[in-house]
This record gives C-alpha cells, sequence and structure tokens, in this order.
C-alpha cells in the first residue's frame, strides 16, 4: 500500500520558516514527480510546487514563488518543502503529491497518490 506522510507543520509567526517533508512508503518514486498542495479553509486546492525525478526541473505557484524551496533525496523517498517569509495568508493544509511519470503538472486530478496533510498556521 502507497503511502505519503507529511511532517513539520506546526504553527509559527509571520516572517517565520517551516520545512515540510514527506515520506514516501509502498513504492519508490525515484523516477516521478512529486509535490506539494494546499487548502485553505473555504478555498479550492491550490497548487504549491512540484519537483522532477532529478530534483533539476521544479515549478512553483506564483503566490510562493522567491519564498519556498522544493527538494528531494531519492535515496530517502523523501520530498520537502522548505518555507520562509512565511504570510498569514500561507495558512493552510499542506499535502503532499505524487505522481507517475516524469512531467510536472499543477493540475490536482493528474496526481496519484495524496497524504494526509499537515496543518500549516501562520499568525500575524
Amino acid at each position: 500500500q502507497v503511502q505519503l506522510r507529511e511532517s513539520g507543520g506546526g504553527l509559527v509567526q509571520a516572517g517565520g520558516s517551516l520545512r515540510l517533508s514527506c515520506a514516501a512508503s509502498g513504492r519508490t518514486f525515484n523516477s516521478d514527480a512529486m509535490g506539494w498542495f494546499r487548502q485553505a479553509p473555504g478555498k479550492e486546492r491550490d497548487f504549491v510546487s512540484a519537483i522532477n525525478w532529478s530534483g533539476f526541473s521544479t515549478e512553483y505557484g506564483d503566490s510562493v514563488k522567491g519564498r519556498f524551496t522544493i527538494s528531494r533525496d531519492n535515496a530517502k523517498n523523501e520530498v520537502y518543502l522548505q518555507m520562509n517569509s512565511l504570510k498569514p495568508e500561507d495558512t493552510a493544509v499542506y499535502y503532499c503529491v505524487a505522481r507517475i511519470g516524469t512531467v510536472l503538472h499543477k493540475q490536482s486530478s493528474l496526481y496519484d497518490y495524496w497524504g494526509q496533510g499537515t496543518q500549516v498556521t501562520v499568525s500575524s
């Protein structure tokens, strides 16, 4: 059974940083794209970032460009999201995702696997 397990969420003040981790099990994603989405209360699920299998290709949502950095460690089957200069509008549940394939996508329906999510709350 494939599982994506997020960790690292929590409460942080505006301007602070958090690092999210996602550990995959049940399948190796070394050749596949992985990424992050988020969903704030009452809002649709938004694309945050994605990374290709090698880590050399990344995509970011417009609202996080320049503040968030995605990375991965294929030896550990993990993906990370370093979040800096956090804003209250970054408050959301963050979901780790993976898709079978190498192409990065910003559309949530194109991802095959989802984690349970981790809450990130940024206070003003």
